[in-house]
């Protein structure tokens, strides 16, 4: 029987469902927990000229070239109902302005949902997002995965490279802060003192690398929840080697691999505090053949079904 006869093409399988189906609301019956997921398309705080506002868009299309299928830890994302809210009109707003919408949207996101993605969007997202899912910073906790220690000083405003320094002066307390991946040569002596001074954790890439991403991960993890009720994850993907995603201005060679950071996602969509992970600092018109938005795709459904292994 011909294409034309009424043979869907072979590209569409019944029996293979594709990942952006998921996200659009196509779950299996009886699929009970949600997992929501939000653009927040904040870019005019990048330090170099981004187009990050078109990674949500870049992410949601990466999806469609994913199963729903995890064979690594036999299970299926579909058995979790997703619900997209599409984005946030941000992409001509200042960080200073976007603040409040940020703060509220993530906060009315999180009620009834097992947990909320946030696809950026440059790191300027994550201070607000944080205060957004919980209003006692004293009870909350941050996990970064990224190259940069983001403490840049605050003289000059709110940045992608600031938000953690923000949220210190917020009142986060520092011993509440891990950080992995970060890399030398990619800061400056001044602002990792800032991080010593604070208590935050700064785990360089090469204890990563020495280690295992998965130790690395959990023991941050059980170290943070039990200073914190709540916890957020940061998903730079410039803690990606660069040749792994160049559609990120401030990665560098020696980072991560995808592999890597695809576990690291799994066990943070695992761990039942965690309230919150974004993705940011992709520019899609960077990107080579669509490898960082893959990557981040791949991230997304690795946490979904960390997520879907929850006690």
């Amino acid at each position: 029987m011909s294409e034309a006869a009424g043979t869907p093409p072979l590209h569409e399988d019944r029996h293979w469902p594709r990942a952006s189906q998921w996200l659009a609301g196509d779950h299996a019956p009886g699929a009970r927990r949600l997992l929501r997921f939000l653009g927040v398309p904040l870019t005019l705080g990048s330090i170099t000229p981004s187009r990050c506002d078109l990674a949500p868009a870049a992410i949601r299309a990466a999806l469609a070239r994913f199963s729903t299928c995890d064979l690594a830890h036999r299970c299926d994302v579909r058995e979790l109902q997703a619900q997209d809210l599409g984005g946030l009109p941000l992409a001509e707003s200042s960080v200073e302005a976007a603040q409040e919408p940020i703060r509220e949207a993530v906060a009315g996101a999180l009620k009834g949902a097992e947990a909320l993605v946030l696809l950026g969007g440059d790191n300027s997202i994550t201070r607000p997002a944080l205060r957004g899912m919980s209003g006692d910073l004293n009870k909350a906790a941050l996990l970064t995965l990224d190259a940069h220690l983001d403490l840049r000083t605050l003289e000059g405003g709110l940045r992608n490279g600031n938000p953690v320094r923000a949220l210190l002066a917020d009142g986060l307390p520092g011993e509440n802060i891990v950080q992995i991946g970060i890399q030398s040569f990619a800061n400056s002596t001044a602002y990792l003192r800032v991080a010593d001074d604070a208590g935050i954790q700064v785990i360089p890439v090469e204890q990563v690398v020495q280690e295992g991403i998965e130790i690395v991960t959990q023991r941050a993890l059980q170290s943070l929840s039990k200073r914190s009720e709540v916890l957020y994850v940061d998903l730079d993907l410039d803690v990606l080697d660069r040749a792994c995603a160049p559609a990120t201005a401030g990665s560098r060679p020696g980072g991560i691999t995808p592999q890597e950071l695809r576990r690291a996602a799994w066990h943070c969509g695992q761990h039942p505090r965690v309230r919150v992970m974004d993705l940011v600092e992709i520019d899609p018109t960077r990107d080579i053949n669509d490898v960082t938005s893959m990557a981040a795709a791949a991230c997304l459904l690795s946490f979904a079904s960390g997520v879907l292994s929850r006690r």
